[in-house]
This record gives C-alpha cells, structure tokens and sequence, in this order.
C-alpha cells in the first residue's frame, strides 16, 4: 500500500488519480501510524513553503518523515521541503538533501511552468525512460544542484530536477501530471 502524505498542500487527488490509472494501491491519510507501516510513502505538494512546513511541524510529521524507512519520493513542494532551507518565507526544510532552495531570477518569466526535458539521469526512477522525453513543471523556487542530484533542468540556470539520498527521492517535476514520461517514474518507484 502506499501511502499520499495529507498535509494541507494541493496536488494530492492528482497524485492518487495517477496511482489508480497504473494500477497502485493508495491511501490519502496523515496518520502516523499508517504512514509508517505503508510499503511506500508519497510526499507531493502545492503551495507555499513555510505555511505547509508549519502545519507538517504541529503534527510532528516532519520528524516522522525524516525518520521513515521505506521509500519516499517527495514531489514539487515535497522535494523542497526536504532541502536544508527554502528562501520562500525563510523556511527551515526537514533536511534530508544538503542544498537549498532559491527563487528563480527576475530575468525571464517565472514561474517555470510547462514542459521541459532533463538530463543527467542517473537514478532507478528513470529506468526505461526516453531521454527525449518531456516532464512537466511548476515552479518559482528551485534547488540548487548537489552531490544528491540524479536529474538536472535547465530554465534560466541549471537546478536540481530531481534528488536522492539513501530512501529518499524527489522530483521537482509533476510525474502525476507528466503523461507516459510519468508513469514510468510512478512505475519505477512502486517497484523499489
């Protein structure tokens, strides 16, 4: 069973809608213990970083996240909030993956949205994937690249298109919203 982290960020019924069409087992819940005990957890997000690294704080589910053993694959917001820090209100991340998360520049349009390809692939999740494929994206901030990225975009600079460490995964891409190109990424990480 895999578990959609609920925590007061948008994006979740895509991300179960997408589970359902490649035949995957989900629940949307924020219970500790069901978290926990799940094959697979899911931490997606859109919005604002400090106010869901408040609501993830007042439950403790930001320790609770830092602390899981089974693979977690965070998405868009998730994957910032697992950085060190993010510039969108001075956020403290739960400081999984050593970089920092910065706001796009003021010399092109932000937000980043739309599709994009990425390159430098070099982690299980892009297993079977098209090197031309396409990923979509939606983004204001973005993390700085690091020792823990495994794919890399280029909009208006080079970022961090997707990280991992240890359990621990993330894109900065919408798999959900990402067609075939995303299923295969969703497929990747059910069978990890």
């Amino acid at each position: 069973m895999i578990a959609i982290l609920k925590y007061n960020a948008g994006n979740i019924t895509s991300v179960e809608n997408a589970l359902k069409r490649i035949g995957a087992e989900c629940i949307i819940t924020n219970d500790k213990d069901a978290l926990q005990q799940a094959d697979k957890v899911i931490f997606p997000g859109v919005g604002e970083a400090n106010t869901a690294m408040n609501f993830l704080k007042k439950d403790g589910l930001d320790d609770l996240i830092k602390n899981l053993k089974q693979p977690v694959l965070g998405i868009c917001l998730g994957l910032q909030l697992m950085c060190e820090h993010s510039e969108e209100g001075n956020t403290a991340g739960i400081n999984i993956f050593e970089t920092s998360v910065k706001k796009f520049p003021a010399t092109g349009i932000v937000p980043h949205m739309g599709w994009n390809n990425i390159e430098n692939t070099s982690s299980v999740l892009f297993e079977h994937s098209d090197k031309m494929m396409d990923y979509y994206f939606v983004h204001s901030f973005y993390a700085e690249t690091n020792h823990q990225t495994v794919a890399t975009c280029n909009y208006l600079l080079p970022f961090a298109a997707a990280l991992q460490k240890d359990n621990f995964y993330a894109t900065q891409f919408h798999p959900e919203k990402s067609g075939d190109a995303g299923e295969i990424i969703l497929k990747n990480f059910i069978k990890l």
